[in-house]
């Protein structure tokens, strides 16, 4: 059998593939909006949970609930191949009041899905009903349905209660909307993707006084002033250009009137970085001019450094298993890469990277209103069309992975 008639071959499945997703696209969107219209928050998605299960029983998978808080794993084991692969979606949504105005907005006041977790999670579950359905590979396919992504401890708490343990994988894939990237294209890449995420919170504490006399006092504001200004030196001027760091001042927290001078003043940061050197550097940085500004004020300052996740790091051969498998689907044209520093959002999928080999890839969400807007923006909404998209993804993944051949 030549090569063109192999190719014609994958077309074929390919294009069946696509066409049985879309038949079911409408079902899995109505499933989507009506998560979205019940968002849960951090580790407590037991209705979301719930449903997941459900329906993956249904299916036929083997499914194991209760992983690390209401984490999921749903097995389907199809002939006697030797490998495994896992994929995962998560599930949470996050502290924020809706403002989209579409039908099957969020119920639920200060709660909403602003980050298309409701989509992963539905774009997964019509992979895993077609995979089911179909049972056209060979091996083990573990489906890893994660809480709590958005407080970084979702794939940790899985992990401490032996997710790969229990369910090996040989290797570990997840992916991400992208809201502004059109719907169609994907950044599927190796090495560095995102940034390390750490949290600081830095309290000065000086001698609270009159306004009028703070020559009696020891003013612990000027010294965070005077960090805040001093911080944003620290990326320009220490950090390599070809390398990426951030760091952000996210709160301000000092006094209580108008005419008292504090006891002491609270400063919050977002750290983030693309390399452990990168990340070292910072918190170093930091805690001397922290230090530093605190001692030329007179005043002193106690810092909580918590690390919260490193940086993505993608394997070169599951990221180029994954780029393949993407763009049999929506063309190699449409499959870029970006640099790291382009996007530094954290993932807490960087601790099952750390464990298993694999890829964390990004498919576009739309331009325009509610689609292109940014994640973690009250104006977002998931975009339904990429759910036959990104399942078909999934299942050229899973089918081009878990072959025949295990040689």
């Amino acid at each position: 059998m030549n090569q063109n008639t192999l190719n014609s071959m994958a077309d074929a499945a390919s294009l069946s593939v696509s066409s049985a997703l879309a038949d079911a696209a409408e079902r899995f969107s109505r499933l989507r909006q009506d998560i979205h219209a019940h968002p849960e928050l951090g580790a407590d998605v037991p209705r979301t949970a719930g449903i997941v299960a459900n329906l993956l029983r249904e299916w036929g998978y083997d499914v194991y609930t209760g992983i690390g808080g209401h984490g999921i794993v749903a097995q389907l084991k199809v002939g006697d191949g030797k490998r495994s692969i896992g994929m995962r979606a998560d599930m949470d949504a996050l502290p924020l009041q809706e403002r989209t105005g579409l039908p099957y907005a969020s119920q639920i006041p200060g709660h909403m899905h602003a980050c298309g977790h409701d989509g992963h999670t539905a774009t997964l579950l019509a992979a895993a009903e077609y995979l089911a359905t179909t049972r056209q590979f060979d091996g083990t396919l573990n489906l890893i349905f994660q809480p709590d992504e958005e407080g970084m401890t979702g794939a940790l708490s899985m992990m401490e209660d032996g997710l790969f343990d229990r369910f090996p994988c040989d290797a570990i894939y997840a992916y991400h909307n992208a809201p502004g990237l059109p719907v169609g294209k994907a950044v599927v890449q190796p090495g560095p993707q995102g940034g390390s995420s750490d949290r600081v919170t830095v309290t000065f504490r000086g001698k609270g006084g009159h306004g009028a006399i703070p020559h009696r006092a020891t003013d612990p504001t000027l010294a965070l002033a005077l960090t805040v200004v001093a911080l944003q030196g620290i990326v320009s001027r220490n950090v390599a250009p070809v390398d990426a760091g951030v760091i952000s001042v996210g709160q301000i927290e000092a006094g209580t009137t108008y005419n008292i001078i504090p006891e002491f003043a609270t400063l919050k940061l977002s750290v983030r970085a693309t390399v452990p050197a990168v990340r070292e550097l910072l918190e170093q940085r930091i805690r001397e001019v922290v230090t530093y500004q605190a001692a030329s004020c007179g005043v002193t300052a106690e810092i909580e450094y918590q690390h919260l996740v490193p940086a993505i790091c993608n394997a070169q051969t599951e990221a180029a298993i994954a780029r393949a498998a993407v763009a049999s689907v929506l063309g190699a044209d449409k499959v870029i890469q970006v640099p790291p520093s382009t996007q530094m959002g954290s993932e807490d999928f960087a601790w099952m990277l750390e464990k298993v080999p694999g890829c964390y890839f990004v498919l576009g969400n739309g331009t325009g209103q509610w689609v292109g807007c940014s994640v973690h923006n009250d104006g977002y909404d998931f975009n339904d069309a990429l759910i036959p998209l990104g399942a078909a993804c999934w299942v050229a993944l899973v089918q081009g992975y878990l072959i025949t051949d295990d040689t």
